[in-house]
């Protein structure tokens, strides 16, 4: 089975990825046909698509099925929208192309406190939570939230959804496993940043410029850095570029390819 051991969240922000974990076979018991795998302590990579699709076991429980597998946590990748602040939690709408999903992270002291106030709308985050379904819809209990830092996670983490969908599909089956992962992916790139709106090309670029590694170089980033790290056209990042200079965001440094972002620049 495609899973994780839980460490309180850590280890799952340092780009390790996940590694294959043996698990055992057990009846559901419920009485059902199917069978589902033992998940103690277990992290299964995911988009929201499959959240959405996911086979519900037990209404009280709140169980869920996904790819044969039970998770104990799942892991998420996408944007933040609509946060909203109260004084024992922090929510928000996590996009992440192929779905968005309600996700609330309790807030009880002040590392909690200070996690959340680095998040804001529009930025791109990975977290570590619990599945949940309360009157029939399904939203996601946050443990730990952290921003994307470098957007190859992005790639990672849908490779790693693809890899966990494949490995626990085949061993839950004992048939090939659907591409639905696959599409997600190439969904989630053609809706964020292939084909997407110029506002959310714009937060993508200026996301990178913000990003501390990027803050720290005195000339800042070259055109082409960004192109390359980004996989969009040229045409595309130097609009979303030249919109940033006219609104005061970023400036040219030593020539007209370079930029630096006039947070904290």
């Amino acid at each position: 089975m495609y899973a994780n051991h839980y460490d309180g969240g850590a280890s799952h922000f340092h780009g390790g990825g996940f590694m294959p974990s043996q698990a055992t076979q057990t009846p559901d018991q419920a009485g059902s046909s199917k069978t589902r795998s033992s998940t103690t302590s277990t992290t299964v990579p995911l988009t929201i698509k499959q959240i959405t699709e996911a086979y519900h076991l037990n209404d009280e429980r709140a169980d869920f099925l996904i790819d044969g597998v039970e998770p104990s946590l799942v892991k998420l990748l996408g944007r933040v929208l609509n946060k909203a602040e109260r004084v024992t939690d922090v929510s928000f709408l996590l996009d992440d192309g192929t779905g968005s999903i309600e996700v609330t992270r309790w807030v009880s002291d002040s590392f909690d406190t200070d996690e959340m106030t680095k998040i804001e709308n529009g930025m791109y985050v990975v977290l570590i939570g619990k599945l949940k379904a309360f009157q029939g819809k399904r939203h996601i209990g946050a443990h730990a939230v952290r921003p994307v830092q470098d957007f190859n996670q992005i790639t990672l983490h849908f490779m790693e959804c693809i890899h966990a969908h494949l490995d626990n599909s085949r061993k839950a089956t004992a048939v090939p496993a659907t591409t639905s992962a696959m599409n997600d992916m190439r969904a989630y790139q053609t809706l964020n940043v292939g084909t997407g709106a110029s506002g959310d090309i714009r937060e993508v670029v200026l996301s990178v410029f913000q990003e501390p590694a990027s803050l720290a170089r005195e000339n800042g980033l070259h055109v082409n850095e960004i192109i390359r790290r980004l996989g969009l056209q040229e045409q595309k990042i130097r609009e979303a570029i030249e919109y940033h200079v006219e609104v005061g965001n970023i400036y040219s440094t030593i020539d007209d390819d370079h930029y630096k972002s006039a947070c904290n620049g």
